[in-house]
């Protein structure tokens, strides 16, 4: 399993724009081969700041089942008009304790 962190800021007042097109997004996106789960995050500090956290089989799971197909192109046209700039997207792996 490997973890997808997105760091989105959007733009000042449209968060709750932002928020409203993410909830017709997730499906997209939840329902994509491999995704295990979705949360989406608001900052408190932050109020425009998300942080988007996708739990994928793996990282090419990601890749070739959402960021290569069309499902990427309808979620990102959704959601992708409120980003003041392109997020910051990182996989990482659970560290064992």
């Amino acid at each position: 399993m490997v973890l997808e962190v997105a760091l989105i800021d959007v733009t000042p007042g449209q968060e709750d724009d932002f928020a409203a097109a993410y909830g017709k997004a997730h499906p997209i996106l939840r329902g994509t081969p491999g995704c295990r789960s979705v949360r989406m995050t608001r900052g408190i500090e932050s109020p425009s700041r998300f942080v988007l956290l996708v739990e994928w089989d793996s990282v090419e799971a990601h890749l070739e089942n959402f960021r290569d197909t069309e499902r990427f192109g309808q979620w990102r046209g959704l959601i992708g008009p409120y980003f003041a700039a392109p997020p910051v997207v990182e996989h990482f792996n659970d560290v064992p304790a």
